[in-house]
């Protein structure tokens, strides 16, 4: 449902803007640019949404009230960076979604409910218009937004944000999140901005639009407020950013500010926003935190806007308990408390939750040297007897008590979007021991159930174990994983123990997610190259932005990858979706990807939410949890709060 002119304002005119180390779950970034206009995301129907939990009501009729509203933060997911330039050590969903953008939104926004698409209003600016053979464009502000002093967002507040970032990896490359050295701003020619709301961009070569403003505008175009950030010093004059030495001044000084944390709430810097709310009260060391509304945002919200609190959780337990005693407003669902929700819907709360738009998945390390195994990993057989060992359905019941979905590639079936292709929407390599273990026995090895299988036949043949695997090798391998939740133990047993039927012996090992993906990842870790064969860091694995391209990911040397995939049909298909014109072009990657299998992909639990029956808007505004996005403004109170 559209949002109706009782629950969200006219945009009022303003007056004449993946890591080195794995980047851990973002799940879903922004993008997409889009015209003005004067209502939020229109929602889908949550309550026949394949793979969800619970619904989402209509929104609430009559009058609306508005108070503090409660939002539980998980165990170490408190924030503690408040720049919306985001490094690959700030880049998490608890840092940007609930804290960075309530003050400074993205220019783009296409997060609408549970599905990526354009949200017009919610953007900062319009599409761009290309032109140049897809070398130029020019970007249009949105005028219903200003800044929280009075100043109009401009053009040249984007560009303020581009030439930091510039700075910013010319210093490190982990500067920004999303830095491919030879992408984005390397192949930025030029940027001008011919009026305060024009901004034209020139690249160096053609680019897929789609791709460059859903992907690469959405994440690097956050417009920040020139007219009060461009200095060097607290008590200094404004700089002319454009000169590659005030831009690195610049970053610099604003990167120390960033780093004290005591000032979150009081340093003038960060009062000057454009998004619904500004901070009142940080703690540095818990990261509670509470927002006030900001009286001149220019997008759409509720009639009356709330207060919104971050409230930290040491514990997932403690959280549940808060719910189940109706002690926050709004809450998660943990996996192993999925068996709750009738309780805690009996305590007052709507329940809702569905994958979040990425993927699960263990990576392969295809260059470990240690047993062959890199040689083994890069056996296409070898992956679909993996991928046939997997329990999905399963596992979905067992350890997720139901609430997941079955995972084939990069691109989910949930939630719903256009991009996943046919051969993703059913299992190729459904759950089968007697399957794997013909795969491994047509190509060269003799099997041992409950023992471990040896090479007999070596050689590059299509019989044959393949190339770099000599007679003897045995499949005998490790697989690290995270240590929590509990439900990557559960899986990583479950696959070893029925590995164990085809005569793989693969020996498990646990770590903290963050330890995993920091120090288990060739192209930055590689002293521990051969001390891993498989790993899972977390969930999602990987996720999209939406424009679901693999680059970065799955092309060979892609910033983000553990393993050292290579493929030259997926460096053909990837680079296909981002230079050229076919519309279809990321579903026929997907597609390939899915079937090559280049890393072991795996069931997505549902990411659910609560909250209380006493809060309404619109079903985008409650939707969007399961991706991580967060947008209090929207929600108003049925009640009068006591």
């Amino acid at each position: 449902m559209v949002y109706s002119s009782d629950q969200a304002h006219e945009a009022r005119p303003g007056k004449a803007r993946r890591t080195p180390a794995l980047v851990i779950a973002i799940a879903a970034l922004l993008a997409l640019a889009a015209c003005s206009g004067s209502h939020g995301p229109t929602a889908k129907d949550s309550s026949t949404m394949k793979g969800s939990v619970g619904s989402v009501p209509e929104p609430a009729t009559g009058k609306q009230y508005a108070g503090t509203i409660t939002y539980a933060l998980a165990p170490n997911s408190v924030p503690i960076w408040i720049f919306p330039l985001n490094s690959s050590f700030s880049a998490s969903a608890y840092n940007v979604q609930p804290f960075q953008w309530q003050m400074w939104r993205p220019l783009y926004w296409t997060q609408n409910g549970a599905v990526p698409e354009i949200v017009p209003s919610m953007s900062l600016a319009r599409r761009p218009v290309w032109s140049d053979n897809n070398k130029t464009l020019t970007i249009t502000m949105n005028s219903a937004y200003k800044w929280s002093d009075g100043q109009p967002v401009t053009s040249r507040d984007v560009l303020f944000d581009l030439d930091l970032m510039k700075a910013a990896v010319k210093e490190n490359p982990a500067n920004w999140v999303y830095y491919t050295p030879g992408y984005f701003p390397d192949n930025l020619v030029s940027a001008t901005t011919p009026s305060p709301s024009t901004l034209v961009l020139k690249l160096s070569k053609p680019v897929n639009p789609t791709w460059f403003e859903e992907d690469i505008l959405a994440t690097a175009g956050t417009p920040f407020p020139s007219h009060a950030w461009a200095k060097d010093s607290v008590d200094g004059s404004i700089l002319d950013f454009t000169k590659p030495a005030n831009a690195k001044k610049i970053y610099d000084f604003l990167i120390a500010q960033n780093k004290s944390l005591k000032t979150y709430a009081t340093n003038p810097l960060w009062k000057v926003v454009d998004g619904p709310y500004h901070l009142s009260a940080y703690n540095p060391t818990s990261g509670a935190f509470t927002m006030v509304p900001n009286p001149s945002y220019g997008g759409p919200h509720a009639a009356r806007v709330s207060n919104f609190q971050g409230v930290p959780f040491t514990s997932n337990t403690a959280e549940q308990n808060a719910l189940k005693t109706s002690k926050i407003d709004v809450g998660y669902i943990d996996y192993t408390a999925v068996p709750q929700i009738p309780s805690v819907r009996r305590r007052g709360y709507n329940v809702f939750g569905i994958p979040t738009f990425g993927s699960a998945l263990a990576a392969f390390n295809f260059k470990n040297a240690t047993g062959h195994f890199g040689a083994i990993a890069s056996q296409l057989y070898f992956r679909q007897a993996l991928a046939h060992l997997q329990d999905q359905e399963g596992w979905i019941k067992a350890y997720m008590h139901g609430a997941g979905v079955p995972n084939f590639g990069p691109i989910p079936t949930v939630p719903p979007n256009h991009w996943v292709p046919d051969v993703a929407k059913t299992n190729p390599y459904p759950f089968n021991v007697a399957e794997a273990i013909r795969l491994l026995k047509s190509h060269g090895w003799t099997i041992r159930p409950g023992g471990t299988d040896t090479c007999t036949r070596p050689g590059t043949g299509p019989d044959a174990c393949g190339a770099g695997i000599p007679a003897g090798t045995r499949l005998a391998f490790n697989l690290i994983y995270a240590n929590s939740p509990a439900l990557y133990g559960q899986e990583s047993a479950n696959l070893a123990a029925t590995a164990k039927q085809a005569g793989i012996t693969i020996s498990l090992s646990s770590a903290s997610g963050p330890y995993i993906a920091s120090h288990y990842a060739n192209p930055y870790t590689p002293a521990t190259i051969n001390k891993w064969a498989m790993q899972i860091w977390g969930r999602p694995g990987e996720p999209n932005l939406p424009y679901p391209t693999q680059f970065g990911f799955l092309n060979t040397g892609g910033v983000y990858q553990a393993g050292s995939y290579s493929n030259p049909t997926a460096d053909k298909l990837i680079n296909a979706s981002i230079y050229g014109n076919d519309p279809e072009a990321v579903r026929k990657e997907a597609a390939f990807l899915t079937l090559d299998e280049p890393v072991l992909w795996q069931p997505i639990p549902d990411i659910i939410f609560a909250w209380k029956n006493s809060i309404s808007g619109p079903r985008a505004a409650f939707e969007n949890f399961s991706q991580y996005y967060v947008t209090p403004e929207f929600w108003y109170l049925t009640t009068p709060q006591h």
